[in-house]
């Protein structure tokens, strides 16, 4: 089960190439604020494709609760750096919608 308050480990996962993570970064801390959880949300920089593929890296920005990704890729055997893109219901963007975070934590039990 997931953490709550402080437990909570939120993770954004990116690399430089992709600046959709300011965004997404925005959205988590707008939605947890929201909710009223509380957590630290911490920046991952990925820096090159082994650490891509030591952390299963799919893209920036990765969005994960206790280790967990929230929106989870298909399993891969070359995870490597890249931008992450996301079907939203506005089409295929850089970056999740609010709507779309709050269901994840739902989901996930994130927000219980």
């Amino acid at each position: 089960m997931t953490g709550l308050g402080p437990e909570m480990k939120v993770e954004v996962l990116y690399f430089d190439g992709c600046p959709t993570y300011v965004i997404a970064e925005k959205i988590i801390k707008a939605v947890l604020a929201d909710k009223c959880i509380e957590a630290e949300v911490k920046l991952i920089a990925v820096n090159t494709d082994e650490e891509a593929r030591n952390l299963r890296f799919p893209g920036s920005p990765t969005i994960r609760v206790d280790e967990r990704d929230l929106f989870p890729a298909l399993e891969r055997e070359d995870w490597r750096l890249g931008c992450r893109v996301y079907a939203t219901p506005e089409g295929m963007k850089g970056s999740l919608t609010a709507e779309m975070l709050r269901e994840a934590l739902e989901s996930s039990g994130s927000d219980k």
